[in-house]
């Protein structure tokens, strides 16, 4: 795989693992239902994704946030970025097995409308759907980073194939011969100056 293809997949990982999180933090994750002393008929709700696993839709916005500048920066500064990668994905993967694993219990217990002095318990119904696309998201946001961190020094830069051709050429280094190149853009230099490039050098015109 080349240096490119490989930032193209680093940067691809972390939008995707990005929206991913997003989306999922968006949904219902849980159906509560809060039983209340009779005759009080009991109370249901759904609890989202971000009130179950807050740290989700944080770590979805590095992600996206980390894929430009994964594109924008270069050497040291560009691994820095693939270490926020995978930090954010770890994220992801112990958020969503937090949920998995019973951490949703405690967010159903505050969901707003389900408690107060008549509420005598909650059942949750969890959606395991969506915390084990989290788990996914942050599996694939790992990934991209340690590839980052790996191999991303490596990487070109986003601006690097214009760098040639829109700095401003200089003088042909000494020992070195005009190449035709450099002969057409000391004509275009003397144009620019309002001289003949057909001029010997050193020559006056008359007055």
């Amino acid at each position: 795989m080349t240096a490119r293809r490989e930032l193209t997949t680093a940067v691809l990982g972390a939008v995707l693992a990005g929206a991913l999180a997003l989306w999922a933090a968006g949904q219902p994750w849980a159906e509560v239902t809060a039983t209340r002393r009779a005759p009080l008929p009991p109370v249901a709700g759904e609890l989202a994704g971000s009130d179950a696993a807050p740290l989700v839709p944080a770590a979805g916005l590095v992600l996206l946030a980390a894929a430009v500048a994964l594109l924008a920066v270069r050497g040291a500064a560009r691994v820095a970025v693939g270490l926020l990668v995978a930090v954010a994905g770890v994220t992801l993967v112990w958020s969503g097995t937090e949920v998995l694993t019973g951490g949703v219990d405690d967010a159903a217990a505050g969901l707003p409308g389900l408690t107060g002095a008549t509420v005598s318990g909650t059942s949750t119904a969890l959606s395991a759907a969506w915390p084990v696309l989290v788990l996914v998201a942050g599996l694939v946001a790992v990934a991209a980073g340690l590839l980052t961190v790996l191999r991303g020094r490596g990487w070109p830069g986003m601006g690097r194939r214009y760098e040639r051709a829109g700095a401003p050429a200089g003088p042909p280094r000494p020992g070195r011969p005009m190449t035709d190149e450099d002969r057409a853009q000391a004509a275009w230099k003397a144009l620019d100056r309002g001289e003949d490039p057909t001029d010997a050098p050193g020559d006056e015109r008359s007055a």
